[in-house]
């Protein structure tokens, strides 16, 4: 595995976890699970399948020092700022001329610094399995995640027919197309046919086979992972370039760009308890339940309320006859909704962002 590099894609803003999540401070700097922040578990969880100085993170420019606080391990030269927000196509770009620069036989794992695996030991083994395949073959693997209901939240893959299975990993022939997030009944009927797994986000290539697509598919992000591959070593021709470059990319995200088109992706399926946290009534999946069926971090008093999810930073928060309500404190602002209503919060946050004095808040 000594071609083998993890590059953690740690640009989000994690709107849906407002007020909690802002972009100041946003869902990787969170440290609800576990007591460390997301991006922290992101790096351990790689503990033993690639060493740290094999490990880059690619963040906003104006969280790289908190993003090297939470990932201390990682060497700081292995963090890298993007000047704007363009996405997760050149971003992705980015990586692969990183890893071209120190090893044109490289295979990169493209992870998320936003998502949570319980079941850790089966992760490392899937990733293991993957970049075999990918160094072995002229494909990309993919991740999809086993379904466990019909979300909304998440956007699909349908696999074909399995490739091959092994004890811990199956893998599928091909991923057949991805799926953007679909309504409840498609939903559901993606979950019956038994052939449509939740895209995670994660990828793992050799850095040729990514080059070639890009050169076809993304013309433009192909001469960006030329010129990273070109500067890589040198940190401030690096900052330089991308500067130079980013304010003129198009906004787009991999599977749009590239995954779409591409008849050469295999799936592995994962099987290792992921869940990306993405809002938060995902919190009553990790965190133990009052006998009232509240979920509360924090300072709480509650009389006669039942289902709600309370979270309290540095003051008290007392409930009466209320149920299935998300209420979060944080330093500067307060969240009240139903929990069915959570996904709305980014729509809310445009309006928050429109007042004179919005900066401050988001």
């Amino acid at each position: 595995m000594k071609h083998v590099y993890a590059v953690i894609l740690a640009g989000g803003s994690g709107e849906r976890f407002w007020p909690l999540s802002t972009k100041a401070r946003p869902k990787q700097f969170i440290s609800l699970f576990g007591g460390r922040p997301l991006l922290s578990l992101a790096v351990e969880r790689l503990a033993g399948f690639v060493p740290n100085d094999r490990i880059f993170i690619i963040t906003a420019q104006h969280l790289v020092d908190d993003t090297a606080t939470a990932a201390w391990n990682v060497p700081r030269a292995n963090i890298i700022g993007e000047p704007c927000k363009r996405d997760t196509a050149p971003a992705i770009a980015v990586a692969c001329g990183l890893v071209m620069a120190r090893d044109p036989e490289g295979v990169v794992c493209i992870l998320t610094a936003d998502q949570l695996m319980s079941d850790v030991e089966t992760f490392r083994v899937t990733l293991m399995d993957a970049a075999k395949v990918a160094h072995l073959e002229k494909s990309i693997v993919t991740i999809g995640i086993q379904p466990t209901h019909p979300a909304t939240g998440f956007g699909y893959i349908e696999a074909d027919a399995p490739l091959n299975t092994t004890k811990t990993v199956t893998l599928f022939n091909k991923a057949k197309r991805f799926v953007e997030k679909p309504d409840a009944y498609t939903a559901a009927r993606y979950i019956e046919s038994g052939r449509f797994f939740w895209n995670a986000g994660m990828f793992i290539w050799r850095t040729d086979t990514m080059r070639d697509a890009l050169a076809t598919y993304a013309p433009d992000l192909a001469d960006l992972c030329e010129r990273v591959a070109q500067v890589a070593l040198s940190p401030s021709d690096l900052d330089a370039v991308l500067r130079q470059t980013y304010p003129l990319l198009r906004s787009i995200s991999i599977d749009y760009a590239i995954m779409e088109h591409l008849d050469n992706i295999i799936m592995a399926r994962g099987a290792f308890g992921w869940d990306d946290v993405g809002s938060w009534p995902s919190l009553t999946g990790h965190f133990t339940a009052d006998q009232d069926g509240n979920v509360i971090i924090g300072a709480c008093e509650q009389r006669e309320a039942h289902n709600n999810i309370v979270v309290s930073e540095n003051r008290l928060t007392a409930l009466i006859g209320v149920e299935g309500l998300i209420v979060v404190h944080s330093e500067n602002a307060t969240l009240i909704c139903p929990k069915e209503r959570a996904e709305e919060v980014k729509k809310l946050l445009q309006r928050v962002a429109q007042r004179p004095d919005g900066a401050k808040y988001v």
